[in-house]
């Protein structure tokens, strides 16, 4: 896992797209931290931060052919590396040992459909001295990011968006379609940033860049474009999922597992215990509020299998840390807290190993968030008469909200289903895109400005859109998965170091498991039937008659304190105009009366609130006129 950075500018000569090129790769050297290169000419630079897991001695990046045409720089893992080097061995003389070879090898002698082969998560620059081109690809869900400003003349392009800035020098505009999906939604919709001017490449698609040209991007993947004949199969699931482990336990060091004691992460621990030679480590945070901890179910698990298992208990991050993450590493405003608790188990593991794996993906592609659940009791609770449906709403808006995860409160639960209720009537002719932060008419009150302003989201398959739960799912792997899920996991990780693996996200794995109607998926109100009877046998029975837990923080507490403040006088010194202050002030003093809990969307506030004061202050007043 590495940090990759690419510039051509002619403009600033050799040296200074050099030295801008150093910086910026300098800037992410907590995603490589065993070797930082550059490499380049007259016009362009390229830089890579180096994580070493395969290859270790010898795949130093920037990368380039015998013959000087192809230079690559490269973050992330093709898993099934040795047996494509097998089959182009014939026609490339391979140096090394490494992965990023076998990638250079493949795009130089087959092009863009040596893509379709891979199996892993990648996002890769590869620069064609002959042709003076620029590829860039992007793997299939968007495991690794990869942030990119073009124009005719100039391009460049950087593993996170901190950087990016530092590459290009510019202090961008605030796209604020971008700021008002952001509100909705807690994160951008794919192919867009913050950052007016900046884009990303699409999960699954590549881009083609040349000198003198606009930039062009097309898919090379897609979820799957027509329904599955036969029903999921257990026995098929199982044994992708086995080969998807294996894959990910490919490495020159030792691969360590994160186990939180739900169903995800300890099926991928299992399954990893088998195919490790060594004892699998393990590592769990836990919560000092019991409603958010997990630890005991995690070291029972791990007892169960047999691990070498550590645990830390979250206390809390200081605020320093938090805005390290959020400014060094995340780079814009983000409303998903579990960010924190991600870091601190990833900084755990990042102690013993440099790779862990992950449950990440499993609820989006089987069907585990309760979401899916409350959309299909949606279906019966609509067709109640709605003088009943005002009366129950009426009676548990009256109720307290309890502050503690709705995993662990019925009351909570049934207060976030009749919201939802209330939203869906609401927008009824707007589809599904993510969960949502703030609805339409509470945006046009918070940021009236904003109010109608928003990106386009990505077109579902066709055949899914008369299946309403398998539509949010395969919504959910074209937004939330990549925009939120993996941005979380990958800037978490990285913060310290340390690749994470996650086998849910093998494509062939997303191909069977969105192939079918969502009724595989459901058994009465239990989601997750496919996986479950692929799997159960890995499993002790006490692991399934668990309750779903997220893996969240005490977001309710924390803004009935100090952090509320911090974030009205954040609001208030920042010079900033889209957010009103006033309605953001009435969130808190709503929260902290006791009647509704505001802290997700007081979290995504602090955060827009820590940004604007940070990385976007210096472009409140008009864009800058360098663009790059």
């Amino acid at each position: 896992m590495c940090g990759i950075v690419f510039l051509y500018d002619p403009a600033r000569g050799r040296e200074g797209v050099a030295a801008r090129c150093r910086a910026a790769i300098q800037a992410m050297a907590h995603r490589g931290p065993d070797g930082i290169d550059t490499a380049g000419d007259e016009h362009w630079h390229m830089g890579h931060s180096r994580l070493a897991i395969i290859g270790i001695s010898d795949g130093q990046q920037p990368m380039s052919d015998a013959s000087g045409r192809w230079t690559i720089v490269y973050n992330g893992e093709i898993y099934n590396y040795a047996e494509l080097r097998a089959e182009l061995a014939s026609r490339w003389a391979f140096r090394t040992h490494s992965d990023s070879e076998v990638l250079l090898a493949g795009m130089a002698l087959d092009g863009e459909r040596f893509l379709a082969r891979l199996n892993g998560m990648w996002a890769f620059a590869l620069w064609d001295r002959v042709e003076r081109t620029l590829l860039l690809a992007r793997d299939r869900l968007g495991k690794k990011p990869l942030y990119l400003r073009s124009d005719r003349d100039r391009f460049a392009c950087a593993s996170e968006l901190p950087a990016l800035r530092t590459l290009t020098g510019v202090a961008p505009a605030v796209d604020l379609d971008s700021l008002a999906d952001t509100l909705r939604y807690g994160c951008t919709l794919p192919g867009h940033t913050i950052d007016q001017g900046s884009s990303e490449v699409l999960p699954g698609h590549l881009m083609r860049w040349q000198p003198g040209m606009l930039a062009r991007q097309q898919p090379y993947w897609s979820l799957p474009q027509q329904p599955s004949v036969a029903p999921g199969d257990g026995a098929r699931v199982l044994e992708l999922l086995e080969s998807a482990v294996r894959y990910r336990l490919v490495a020159d060091v030792e691969v360590g597992a994160f186990l939180s004691g739900g169903v995800d992460s300890s099926l991928v621990s299992a399954l990893a215990a088998r195919h490790t030679e060594h004892k699998l480590r393990t590592f769990s945070i836990g919560f000092a509020d019991a409603s958010y901890d997990e630890s005991d179910y995690a070291a029972r698990m791990a007892r169960f299998l047999g691990t070498d298992h550590e645990t830390a208990v979250y206390a809390g991050t200081d605020r320093a840390d938090m805005l390290r993450l959020l400014v060094q590493h995340v780079g814009m405003p983000f409303g998903d807290a579990s960010l924190l608790p991600t870091a601190a188990v990833s900084a755990l593991a990042a102690r013993r190993v440099k790779v862990a794996l992950s449950g990440d993906g499993a609820d989006e592609l089987f069907g585990g968030y309760q979401r899916y659940l409350g959309r299909v009791l949606l279906r019966w609770y609509s067709r109640l008469p709605r003088p009943v449906q005002r009366g129950a709403e009426s009676l548990l808006r009256a109720l307290p909200e309890p502050l503690q995860h709705h995993s662990r409160s019925l009351l909570k639960k049934a207060q976030l289903f009749v919201r939802n209720a209330a939203l869906a009537r609401g927008e009824s002719e707007a589809r599904y895109v993510a969960p949502r932060f703030f609805s339409e008419a509470e945006l046009a009150r918070l940021a009236p400005g904003l109010a109608g302003r928003g990106h386009a989201s990505p077109a579902l398959p066709e055949w899914v859109r008369g299946d309403d739960v398998l539509a949010m799912m395969c919504a959910d792997a074209l937004v939330y998965l990549p925009q939120d899920i993996l941005v979380k996991t990958d800037r978490a990780s990285m913060a310290h170091s340390l690749e994470q693996r996650c086998p849910f996200l093998d494509y062939r794995l997303i191909e069977l498991a969105l192939s079918g109607g969502s009724a595989q998926h459901f058994r009465g109100l239990r989601g997750k039937a496919l996986l479950r009877k692929a799997v159960d046998s890995l499993a002790p029975p006490w692991l399934w008659r668990r309750r779903k837990q997220g893996f969240a923080v005490p977001l309710g507490a924390w803004f009935r304190g100090e952090l509320a403040d911090d974030l009205l006088s954040g609001l208030r010194c920042s010079g900033q105009d889209w957010v009103d202050t006033s309605a953001v002030q009435q969130l808190v003093e709503a929260h902290r009366q006791g009647g509704v809990d505001h802290g997700q969307r007081l979290w995504l506030l602090w955060t827009y609130a820590i940004w604007i004061n940070t990385s976007a202050a210096p472009s409140l007043a008009a864009p800058s006129r360098e663009v790059a």
